[in-house]
């Protein structure tokens, strides 16, 4: 499993201080293939810039698009722009990739009376399902920091603070962490403006 996908299921079972936009999910995520690819030794930083090195061959088809989109050309991308760009639509990605694998909960049921063998493809749905939630859950529970770090952006648990765990040194993850913040907030700025603009706009037509 990849710190996306736990980041995922996380947002998925874990009560939040507030409901966690698609927008908003879809930086996280892309923060964390990117904590990812540096854990891989596929990237290094240098100040905010992503130096890409050898690709390595992840096993997650997702997580290897990732590494297939970096820009290998200097003077690099930022890991501000990196968010931006990685994460249009990504969580739709990683959404429809759970739930095509029949991870989703509820995504797979039992059938009576159609047991093989080795057991219906429902029922190694359900065992896949319970592994991977399993998995994502035991991290969790072990406030494993990256996952932690990511998932208070979102708000997660309820009461969160919204800032990177105070045992990291590792100073990649501080600055990946930062820029996931830090492009959350640009977001709900922009929202913001947007909800003043549509409320001025109704006005003016109250005025007529």
């Amino acid at each position: 499993m990849t710190t996306a996908r736990d980041l995922l299921i996380v947002t998925l079972d874990v009560p939040s201080s507030r409901p966690v936009e698609r927008g908003d999910l879809s930086l996280a995520l892309a923060g964390a293939e990117l904590l990812d690819l540096i854990a891989a030794e596929g990237v290094t930083l240098e100040d905010d810039r992503i130096v890409p090195g050898l690709q390595p061959a992840t096993g997650d088809r997702l997580l290897d698009e990732a590494g297939a989109a970096l820009s290998r050309q200097a003077p690099y991308e930022s890991v501000e722009d990196w968010l931006w760009r990685r994460g249009s639509g990504l969580a739709t990605a990683y959404a429809d990739d759970l739930d095509a694998s029949g991870r989703a909960a509820g995504s797979r049921r039992r059938r009576p009376g159609r047991r093989s063998e080795r057991g219906t493809a429902d029922d190694r749905g359900t065992t896949e399902e319970s592994t991977v939630r399993r998995q994502a859950a035991d991290r969790w529970a072990a406030r494993e920091p990256v996952l932690v770090g990511l998932a208070g952006a979102l708000g997660i648990p309820e009461g969160a603070a919204e800032a990177a765990p105070e045992d990291l040194s590792d100073d990649a993850v501080v600055t990946v962490l930062a820029a996931v913040n830090g492009a959350l907030t640009e977001l709900e700025a922009v929202r913001q403006r947007r909800r003043i603009e549509d409320a001025a706009f109704d006005n003016v037509w109250r005025a007529f």
